[in-house]
């Protein structure tokens, strides 16, 4: 139940008429709302607002927007109810990503950034992820390449920490977005990797350097 320390969460849900799926949507979420885990629900018909839908990137229906997270499809009330209980730590967030991804709905994903940058610190475990598979991998380097440039700060850290990973995709990877920054600060980290060990992260490590040093 939400207290005042927890942080409210709205839920918004886009259904049409002839949706199969939507009434038991409505209905699970609408449980929440009384057993105050939810404060606040809107429902809207797609075919009676089709311009809040374009808005919102609804492509299919039932829809719903929990917080900041974008669920699209059918979901249980216990999917429900595990989503708002890890909405409010990195690892929830970070297994909403990897989930989206694995999944093929990188538009998804991409609208929780656009909405919310600051959430991409949630992608780093999946960068330092070795067994993370290729789909979600590939999935996570589109978001960070489609990041706002002020939305780079909070990664800068983590990514540096990265460079000097044990598994050489890893430093390759991180050089890679460390160079998307932008961020002159991460040069030492760059240069460091000049000497590494693999060819690939000292081609990649340069080729951020002057990525960086061409924005400068």
């Amino acid at each position: 139940m939400l207290t005042a320390d927890t942080p409210p969460i709205d839920a918004l849900i886009f259904l049409s008429s002839h949706c199969p799926f939507c009434p038991a949507l409505v209905e699970a979420v609408m449980a929440l709302v009384k057993a105050g885990e939810i404060r606040r629900l809107e429902v809207v018909n797609v075919a009676l607002d089709p311009e809040a839908a374009a808005a919102h990137g609804v492509r299919s229906v039932p829809w719903l927007q929990l917080g900041p997270l974008l669920l699209e499809g059918a979901q249980n009330p216990s999917t429900l109810r595990a989503w708002i209980a890890r909405l409010h730590s990195e690892e929830g967030l970070t297994d909403y990503f990897r989930e989206q991804l694995a999944s093929g709905r990188l538009a998804l994903a991409e609208r929780v950034l656009a909405r919310q940058p600051a959430l991409a610190t949630a992608l780093l475990p999946l960068v330092a992820n070795t067994a993370a598979p290729m789909q979600v991998r590939v999935g996570v380097g589109a978001l960070l390449e489609g990041l706002a440039a002020e939305a780079w700060g909070p990664l800068l850290a983590g990514l540096q920490t990265l460079t000097e990973h044990a598994d050489h995709r890893i430093r390759a990877d991180a050089c890679h977005y460390l160079g998307l920054s932008r961020a002159v600060a991460v040069r030492p980290a760059l240069v460091a990797r000049l000497t590494d060990e693999s060819a690939e992260v000292r081609e990649i490590a340069q080729e951020a350097l002057a990525t960086i040093d061409q924005g400068a």
